[in-house]
């Protein structure tokens, strides 16, 4: 049963941004840590952000940091993915969880997971 419901995926081209969003259906967002993760069939699911229980600390994979920017909207029980300078290699399914702790940033450590969004970048 899904306890994580995303949206916001979709089509853009290079240079391009989207806006992503996780939402909890049976638990309050703020009382975890919650991070997005994203894969490529074949490959293993790869951090991509994450944001502390109190919203205090973000942590970013090297690879979107300066692009991407993770927050939460506690009045909608929320949280925000906006990816901006988009580039082909951020093509991916992306998925949000919950954790206790942001770090390790790793699959491993998530759960409740969404049920995934499609994410391409072409031109």
């Amino acid at each position: 049963q899904l306890q994580l419901v995303e949206a916001g995926g979709g089509l853009v081209q290079p240079g391009g941004s989207l806006r992503l969003s996780c939402a909890a259906s049976r638990f309050t967002l703020d009382s975890y840590a919650i991070g997005w993760f994203r894969q490529v069939p074949g490959l293993e699911r790869e951090g991509v952000s994450c944001i502390s229980v109190s919203g205090g600390s973000t942590i970013y994979a090297d690879s979107v940091k300066g692009r991407f920017t993770i927050s939460r909207d506690s009045s909608k029980n929320t949280v925000i993915l906006q990816m901006n300078s988009l580039k082909t290699e951020d093509t991916a399914i992306y998925y949000c969880g919950r954790a206790v702790y942001c770090s390790p940033l790793n699959y491993r450590t998530f759960d409740s997971w969404s049920q995934g969004t499609p994410v391409t970048v072409s031109s």
